[in-house]
């Protein structure tokens, strides 16, 4: 599997997000504004997975290719080849938005846009693009690696495709 996922966000949610996506066989680039920040998300997945290494559910090896899935930046335009990029970042619209705004302008016409929100209206993320058919919410549970539950949430313009795609991808997660 050569997909990539972005995650914008490398906090609890995004960590999370970026660890079963690696999981799952998905390439991942985790970017967030600050090294630290990444740093402290890389580590978070480092010791939920050696969680699964001493219950003897993954092996040490079966971590690391995991984890050599995962890269991290600060550089949003090493998004620009992502399929599916959610986003995890600080609940405030005007941030959110803006950062809809210069996805929308990096990565390729055919990505979809997903937020983690789970109080933001979609449809107000999807005005700050020019596809608003391609944004959808991604509302993961906490704490990801452990609940399997992804509430997928249509904006008014998100497309019957976009849903589907998403909704599968879900499912795979």
């Amino acid at each position: 599997m050569s997909e990539l996922i972005g995650v914008v966000g490398a906090g609890t949610m995004g960590n999370g997000i970026a660890q079963v996506a690696a999981r799952a066989g998905y390439d991942v680039v985790m970017r967030d504004v600050r090294e630290a920040f990444l740093e402290r998300g890389l580590n978070a997945v480092h010791k939920s997975l050696q969680r699964d290494v001493d219950k003897e559910r993954l092996t040490v090896d079966e971590k690391q290719t995991i984890v050599n899935r995962i890269k991290i930046t600060t550089d949003l335009e090493l998004l620009k080849d992502a399929s599916v990029i959610v986003e995890a970042i600080t609940e405030d619209t005007t941030i959110k938005s803006n950062l809809f705004k210069d996805l929308d302008q990096i990565v390729n016409q055919s990505a979809i846009l997903a937020s983690n929100t789970s109080s933001i209206s979609i449809t107000k993320l999807a005005a700050a693009t020019n596809r608003p058919d391609k944004v959808i919410g991604m509302h993961f549970m906490n704490p990801v690696p452990v609940m399997k539950l992804v509430e997928v949430i249509r904006g008014l313009a998100t497309s019957e495709e976009t849903y589907q795609q998403v909704r599968t991808l879900s499912e795979k997660l």
